[in-house]
């Protein structure tokens, strides 16, 4: 009988690829559970995610809406008080904001009621107070009050806002 010499090939050795490739898998799923897990545990859902599964953009999209704004075109002019018995005057240009058309309609309808008021406010400040920035704030403030109480008065819907377009004092 022929002998066969010839010798066995060796066994193909396994790559040390495969073996790393698996291992990187094994560690971004680890890494990934452990992120959606910390999310899932701590912020009570998934980014994105509602309760419902609803999409949050969706939910946003929905839910969102623009605020409408009228300008009042005629500037409120006045007189201020201020020390030492000086006439000062103040120009305002006004923009009110709401949540919907139909509070702008409201205000519309009650502009010379609602400028009156504004016009009774605006001359009973002070004008040191009307030259800082805070002064103003507190002004706006104000005025958006005295608004939406002519419109709760009359059975309206409040603004959201009252905003200077342009505010001189001199």
């Amino acid at each position: 009988m022929a002998e066969n010499n010839t010798p066995a090939a060796p066994p193909a050795k396994k790559g040390k690829l495969k073996l790393i490739i698996l291992l990187l898998l094994v560690i971004i799923l680890a890494v990934g559970l452990s992120v959606v897990g910390t999310l899932w545990f701590l912020g009570g859902g998934l980014p994105g995610m509602s309760d419902d599964g609803t999409s949050g953009e969706e939910e946003a999209a929905s839910a969102f809406e623009p605020s409408v704004y009228l300008d009042i075109e005629k500037a409120l002019v006045t007189t201020v008080q201020a020390q030492g018995g000086r006439q000062r005057y103040a120009q305002v240009y006004l923009s009110l904001e709401a949540d919907s058309e139909q509070a702008l309609a409201a205000a519309e309808l009650h502009r010379p009621l609602i400028r009156s008021q504004l016009v009774s406010l605006l001359g009973n400040s002070e004008f040191m107070e009307l030259q800082t920035p805070e002064g103003r704030a507190a002004l706006a403030d104000k005025m958006l009050q005295t608004v939406n109480q002519v419109l709760e008065a009359e059975g309206e819907v409040p603004l959201k806002r009252v905003l200077f377009r342009n505010f001189v004092v001199q």
